[in-house]
């Protein structure tokens, strides 16, 4: 490899840590919706260049995580009742779609790999390691469907969920929930082929945690541009 190869390599490689870091740090409000996300700021938090970040945010812009403001300013992706709403209707619809399509060609092979993914989810919950396994098992519900497009758009929808199942997760009657039994009704019915049934407890689980993040959500108004 030459050294232009090399230079473009770490380019390359300095713009994908920027960009799992940003977006790890987004999703989890760290960088809170509607911030301001100014190159500098984020150059010395991440220890990286600004050509690096400037990619990593236009990155994200495409996941519908960060939004350009002008042309040369970007932030956080704002958070709204309306925005949560779409992403509910929206996973609501397309998920049990998918998870449909997964049962109707229910296999050996793709029941194994549900049990495994909710085992493995099982095995770390509580740990900084379940949000992947959390996502992995939903995904691998609607692992079946053999529709790539469509698994992509749920994969999106879940990851822009994630900001605000956060928002919920410290309210007591989130809590009260038995999130455990809930993954549980969704697996037995997928696992029995009951597709009736493993839509109706898939619905319910989005749509328990919809309930609780619109009342939350509908005391606030979408947060303003901030400035540090």
């Amino acid at each position: 490899m030459n050294m232009m190869d090399d230079t473009g390599s770490r380019e390359i490689s300095a713009t994908r840590g920027a960009y799992l870091s940003l977006r790890q740090m987004i999703l989890l409000g760290e960088l809170p919706a509607g911030q301001k996300l100014k190159i500098e700021q984020l150059r010395t938090m991440l220890n990286v260049g600004a050509s690096p970040i400037r990619e990593a945010l236009s990155l994200l812009t495409s996941d519908m995580l960060v939004e350009r403001i002008d042309q040369r300013g970007f932030r956080a992706a704002p958070a709204s009742l309306a925005n949560f709403a779409e992403i509910l209707t929206l996973r609501c619809t397309l998920e049990d779609m998918a998870l449909r399509q997964s049962i109707a060609r229910s296999t050996s092979a793709w029941e194994e790999k549900l049990v495994l993914a909710h085992h493995r989810m099982k095995r770390v919950a509580g740990t900084q390691t379940f949000e992947d396994a959390h996502k992995s098992f939903h995904m691998a519900l609607l692992g079946n469907a053999d529709s790539p497009m469509l698994e992509g758009y749920c994969s999106q929808l879940y990851d822009l969920n994630i900001r605000y199942r956060y928002l919920a997760a410290g309210g007591t009657s989130y809590q009260s929930r038995d999130i455990a039994a809930e993954h549980e009704d969704i697996l037995d019915a997928a696992v029995r082929g009951d597709v009736e049934g493993a839509s109706a407890a898939l619905l319910s689980h989005f749509r328990l945690t919809g309930e609780y993040l619109s009342t939350q959500l509908g005391k606030l108004s979408a947060r303003p541009e901030q400035d540090d």
